[in-house]
């Protein structure tokens, strides 16, 4: 699965990816790094799933956006360890917001308490916002809803509900 897509002009990524209201999130690590394990978490939590393993995206040239979609052969499927491949609700072409490297249980280098820099996954031309994250601890679900609603680039929290 390295080769662009010739009938959809789409490309792939090894990165599960679901999407959070109107926003896709890549969750992209080695196997079995966690990618589904935190997919099927935040799925729980009200995200919808992309899609498991593997995301095909492409650059809409109206908008410039990156969109995110399953590739065909495995769309609605996802592998849930010691559990099988189930069947999940799906959408596609959901524009990409934000990319989680997920690290595991020993990250090295270790991830930083405090980040000063944003930091960048460059995809089609454009850079997506970065994080990493230990997937499996308890509150990484909680730790990228709030990395979503971040500011661009600025490390400031911004709740848009009670904004006023």
């Amino acid at each position: 699965m390295s080769e662009p897509d010739p009938e959809s002009g789409s490309n792939p990524l090894h990165a599960s990816c679901v999407a959070m209201g109107e926003r896709a999130v890549l969750l992209m690590g080695p196997s079995g790094s966690g990618k589904s394990d935190l997919a099927l978490r935040l799925i729980d939590r009200g995200a919808m799933l992309v899609s498991d393993d593997y995301t095909h995206w492409r650059r809409d040239e109206a908008t410039g956006q990156i969109l995110a979609s399953p590739p065909a052969t495995i769309a609605g499927r996802m592998e849930i360890r010691g559990i099988g491949i189930v069947e999940q609700p799906w959408r596609g072409d959901v524009p990409v917001a934000l990319a989680v490297a997920l690290t595991g249980n020993d990250p090295q280098p270790p991830i930083e308490r405090l980040p000063l820099d944003p930091s960048f996954f460059p995809l089609g031309g454009c850079a997506i916002p970065l994080i990493r994250l230990n997937g499996f601890e308890a509150s990484a679900p909680v730790k990228l809803e709030y990395a979503l609603r971040r500011g661009a680039g600025t490390g400031i929290i911004v709740d848009k509900e009670n904004e006023r």
